[in-house]
């Protein structure tokens, strides 16, 4: 029967009684995680946040209504007891458990609660289902590993929430109700009640919002926003997602950077001990894509692409001499030793690899020990031809060469994915490093080949770099913008940029966009109107806080590092939602659903 707790007041957490404190009584709350009964006397491990303690009822040292209570005792039944710390035997020392050396020695006992029998297991020594784990999320917290990551997500929000607050950032919460604006999302719509036929948007970001705090003189603004994305979910995507927000006023960008790098740094000294080496390393987007075919690299190991064109536009092979013709590429990794490992079935297998990115094909060169060669191409080429390549890559006996030919970032795309396929496959990543860079100066613009139009590459706030200025009207695609990301082991962790900040400039970036002066006036004219009256220079960034924690918890899944998450299909399993409402709602809101 479940009692009160009285005037009973817990003194520890489980983990937090020590050897010092050997011969205190002590009370103690939590739930069962498991019961030996040895005749006369049991052994239960009592649990909460913190960790374990073993609990000893000996019917020789308490009255016989405790020791029946103890009899009763089941999985996940919530417990509170008093007792005396002692030493255990030395035989009977547990090494796993933190408290693996002192028991409690129990004299009282209230059961606060019964549990029924759970549906899943609430230690991490069995895997469950993932669709059971999260319809009992309740209960799938419980397990040790997964309360580690929630404290572990604190300490981390609260390492960065105090470098942002050291470094005169002011900590403001913005609305989650807002306009619908376009963010390159859809949006999640809110009907008013008050305003028949009109919508409220969930924000895809603060973006408009912390530009206007530094319109208002704010200067340094942060905050943990909760962001809402209306877009298929995927293993590191998630419907809602929390992400530091922050802005800043009269900066270029190394000063938002170095704010950030200060973030991470913070970061990593609390929850993992290190030290990141400040200032991170810088590449240029353009640099990223000719190097490694990504503009997230991950450079805890090698691979770089190298392009040569030059040689294959006579070479003797249509393919390549065809693509570099019509200003394509022919470029290619050499991997060292992969040679000797990759069969022909493996060589087949990459190549239904890359044609998943629009390419039409691989080719492929495997250096024999004795100097040899087994190729997909090289029939097609004078020997005198592959030497030289053979040459230029400096190809040994047992190296591997792989070579795409298409139009450039396509090819370069293409060719990092498969840098990333066989780092993968062959181990070439050193998983202990822990590699940050910025990629800097993306592409201002990008080309719909649907729409027949540019579109934002970042978002529409971006400032060109001032030096491409002359290249808007008749270079679009080579103006840069002053935009960077910050790039975590190949994850992209998060963007940002200096915005633009006059009124005029921003009118002509809608237009760009092929928005006309009316479409411009009538989503944006409040941002636009408030341009009018002195907008300082500022410019900002954002990174996802369950991203950062998947990664560094090595994880697979944003689905792990979030308290309740949804599924593939935006779906609650516990809460059951998204869910149907009363046909009075929808007539308070003046909505009708289709039949």
């Amino acid at each position: 029967m479940a009692e009160l707790m009285g005037s009973w007041k817990r003194d520890k957490l489980c983990a937090e009684v020590t050897e010092q404190d050997i011969g205190k009584e002590l009370t103690l709350m939590g739930w069962v995680a498991r019961v030996r009964n040895m005749g006369g006397i049991l052994f239960v491990w009592l649990r909460d946040r913190s960790g374990m303690i073993q609990l000893v009822f000996d019917a020789n040292h308490m009255d016989g209504k405790t020791y029946e209570l103890a009899e009763s005792l089941r999985s996940e039944y919530v417990l509170a007891v008093k007792g005396s710390v002692i030493m255990r035997d030395a035989s009977a020392v547990n090494q796993q458990l933190k408290t693996g050396t002192i028991e409690v020695q129990v004299k009282e006992a209230k059961l606060l609660n019964e549990s029924a029998t759970p549906p899943i297991y609430t230690d991490d020594s069995v895997n469950e289902n993932e669709a059971v784990r999260l319809k009992y999320r309740y209960l799938d917290l419980r397990r040790p590993s997964m309360q580690n990551m929630l404290m572990l997500r604190s300490k981390t929000i609260n390492a960065i929430r105090l470098h942002m607050i050291n470094s005169g950032f002011v900590e403001v919460e913005t609305p989650i109700m807002t306009k619908s604006t376009p963010e390159g999302a859809r949006d999640f719509l809110v009907p008013s009640r008050l305003h028949p036929k009109k919508f409220y948007a969930l924000p895809q970001s603060p973006q408009i919002y912390k530009q206007l705090l530094m319109l208002a003189g704010l200067d340094r603004y942060f905050q943990f926003a909760k962001c809402f994305r209306d877009e298929d979910s995927r293993a590191d995507r998630q419907p809602e997602f929390t992400q530091l927000d922050l802005e800043m006023s009269f900066v270029e960008p190394k000063d938002v950077q170095d704010t950030v790098e200060g973030a991470f740094k913070a970061v990593f000294k609390e929850i993992k001990g290190l030290e990141i080496k400040l200032p991170l390393p810088r590449m240029t987007w353009k640099e990223a894509m000719v190097s490694y075919g990504s503009d997230k690299p991950d450079l805890r190991f090698g691979l770089k692409i190298t392009e040569h064109s030059e040689w294959a536009a006579d070479c003797g092979f249509s393919i390549f001499e065809s693509a570099v013709k019509n200003n394509g590429i022919v470029c290619a990794i050499k991997v060292d030793g992969a040679g000797a490992n990759l069969s022909r079935k493996d060589m087949d297998a990459l190549g239904e690899f890359v044609k998943t990115y629009h390419v039409k094909g691989l080719a492929w060169l495997a250096v024999n020990e004795d100097g040899s060669y087994r190729s997909s191409f090289a029939k097609f080429i004078p020997e005198e031809k592959m030497s030289v390549l053979l040459e230029i890559l400096q190809a040994k006996p047992t190296d591997a060469i792989f070579l795409i030919a298409d139009q450039k970032l396509t090819a370069l795309n293409a060719m990092g994915q498969l840098r990333v396929k066989l780092g993968k496959q062959l181990n070439l990543i050193d998983a202990t490093k822990d590699q940050l860079l910025w990629i800097t100066e993306f592409p201002l613009l990008e080309w719909n080949e649907e729409t027949k139009r540019y579109t934002a590459a970042h978002h529409p706030f971006t400032m060109p770099m001032e030096e491409d200025f002359d290249l808007l009207d008749t270079h679009p695609e080579m103006v840069r913008a002053k935009s960077y990301d910050l790039v975590y082991n190949g994850v992209e962790m998060g963007s940002g940029s200096i915005r633009i900040h006059a009124s005029e400039l921003q009118e002509r970036m809608f237009n760009w966009l092929g928005f006309t002066h009316e479409e411009a006036w009538e989503r944006f004219g409040f941002l636009l109107e408030a341009f009018r009256y002195g907008t300082p220079p500022h410019g900002g960034f954002a990174f996802g806080i369950d991203r950062l924690m998947m990664l560094l918890t090595g994880t697979d899944s944003l689905r792990d590092v979030i308290a309740f998450p949804k599924v593939q299909n935006a779906s609650c399993l516990m809460m059951d939602t998204p869910s149907l409402v009363h046909e009075e709602q929808l007539t308070q809101l003046h909505l009708k659903t289709l039949k």
